[in-house]
C-alpha cells in the first residue's frame, strides 16, 4: 500500500507542475491575409520569434497566414472580439470606419517613398487614437510596394480599361474603377487566379508582390507599372489581452513591433518597382508577361497661355499635337512671322515622342 500511495503522490505532483507550467505560458493566435512567402508574412514570423524569445517562452503565438483562419474583411472584428488576439489587415479596406484609414490609398497622393513617409508621420496619431477607441493596440504599419495594372491586353490609355471587369479591394479602388469606366468587382487576394480564369475580372491594380504571390504570369500578359500609391498593412493586438500580460512581455512586444516596422519598410522597398516585378515574373518557367511603363502624353496647357497649333489652317488639340512626329511641329505652320514663332517649337511641359518626363496615367488621374 505505501508504494501505491507514493506513486499517487508523485502523479499528483507532476499534474500540479504541469498545470503551473501551462498557467505560466500564454497562447495567442494571429490571423493575416498575405501568403506564406510574402515579405509581410516573413516579417510577422520574425516578429513572433523575437517576442517568444524575449518573453522567455511566457507567450507563444501561432500565425495563420493566407486567410486560412479568417478572411481579411473579418480579421479586425475577430481581434476586437478576442476571437484571435493578434491580426494584420490592409488598413484602407476599413476606410468606411474612418477616412484616415484609407488616406494612403488615394491614387498619386503619396506615390514616392518620401511622400509615403511624410503621410505616415502626419496620419499615424489619428489612426492610433481611433484604433485605441475601438479596443485595439496598433503595433506596426508597413507600406506595400507601388501599384501596377495587370491586364490580358496591352493598355495605351484609359479607354483600354473601359468596360473591363476590374478587381477592387477598398472604396477608393472601387471609385477609381468607376472613373476609368470599368466595372468594379471586389475580389480577395486568394481568389484572384480563379477570378481571372473564370472571367469574374479581366484587370486589376495591385503591387508586383501580389502578382508574385498569385502567379500572375498564369493569367495576365501585361504588367504596367504606374506607381500610384503605397497602401499600408497594419498589425494590431486586442487591448484587453495585451494589458493582461506582464509588463516585461508588453515591452517585448512593442520593441519587436518597432523593429518589425523598420524591417517591413526595407522589405517593401526591396519588393518595389517595375524592375523587381519584371525580374520576379519573367524569371518564371511560364513567363511571357510583357512589362511596360505608361506612354507619355502632353499635359493640357494652362488657360490663357495661348498654346495653339495649326495644321492646314485649323486649330488642333494638345493630344493630337503630341502624337505627331517631332519634325511635323513646323509642318503646316502659317506663314506670318508671329504665328510661325508660336508654333516653331513645343511649349514648356510638352512631352516629345520618346520622352519619359510625363506619364499618361499621372496626367489622366
Amino acid at each position: 500500500m505505501p508504494p501505491r500511495g507514493g506513486r499517487g503522490l508523485l502523479a499528483a505532483a507532476m499534474l500540479a507542475l504541469g498545470a503551473a507550467s501551462a498557467e505560466a505560458q500564454t497562447r495567442w493566435t494571429m490571423a493575416t491575409a498575405p501568403a506564406e512567402g510574402n515579405f509581410r508574412t516573413r516579417n510577422l514570423r520574425a516578429f513572433i520569434e523575437e517576442v517568444q524569445q524575449a518573453s522567455g517562452g511566457r507567450l507563444a503565438i501561432q500565425l495563420h497566414p493566407a486567410a486560412s483562419l479568417l478572411t481579411m474583411p473579418n480579421i479586425k472584428r475577430g481581434v476586437q472580439t478576442c476571437e484571435v488576439q493578434l491580426g494584420e489587415v490592409l488598413l484602407s479596406a476599413y476606410g468606411k470606419e474612418d477616412p484616415f484609414f484609407e488616406v494612403d490609398s488615394v491614387p498619386f497622393l503619396a506615390d514616392t517613398w518620401e511622400a509615403t513617409a511624410a503621410l505616415d508621420r502626419v496620419s499615424q496619431p489619428f489612426i492610433r487614437a481611433r484604433l485605441e477607441r475601438q479596443g485595439l493596440i496598433p503595433l506596426d504599419m508597413v507600406p506595400w510596394p507601388s501599384q501596377a495594372f495587370y491586364t490580358r491586353n496591352e493598355i495605351h490609355s484609359m479607354a483600354d480599361l473601359r468596360g473591363l471587369r476590374f478587381r477592387t479591394y477598398n472604396a477608393l479602388t472601387q471609385r477609381m474603377a468607376e472613373l476609368l469606366g470599368a466595372t468594379p468587382v471586389t475580389v480577395q487576394v486568394a481568389e484572384i487566379p480563379q477570378a481571372f480564369a473564370t472571367g469574374v475580372i479581366a484587370a486589376m491594380f495591385t503591387s508586383a508582390q501580389t502578382g508574385v504571390d498569385t502567379s500572375a504570369w498564369d493569367y495576365a500578359r501585361h504588367f504596367t507599372d504606374v506607381g500610384g500609391m503605397r497602401a499600408r498593412n497594419l498589425a494590431f493586438a486586442n487591448a484587453r489581452a495585451f494589458r493582461a500580460l506582464d509588463e516585461a512581455t508588453r515591452e517585448a512586444i512593442l520593441a519587436a513591433a518597432g523593429r518589425a516596422a523598420a524591417r517591413g519598410r526595407r522589405g517593401g522597398a526591396a519588393a518595389c518597382g517595375v524592375s523587381r516585378g519584371a525580374r520576379a515574373l519573367s524569371g518564371r518557367p511560364r513567363g511571357g508577361a510583357a512589362f511596360a511603363a505608361p506612354r507619355p502624353v502632353r499635359r493640357s496647357a494652362p488657360a490663357g497661355r495661348g498654346r495653339r497649333r495649326w495644321r492646314s489652317g485649323k486649330r488642333i488639340t494638345s493630344s493630337s499635337a503630341a502624337d505627331r512626329p517631332a519634325a511635323s511641329w513646323r509642318r503646316g505652320c502659317p506663314r506670318t512671322r508671329s504665328q510661325r514663332s508660336r508654333c516653331s517649337r513645343p511649349g514648356p511641359g510638352t512631352a516629345m515622342p520618346g520622352s519619359t518626363s510625363r506619364w499618361a496615367s499621372r496626367a489622366s488621374m
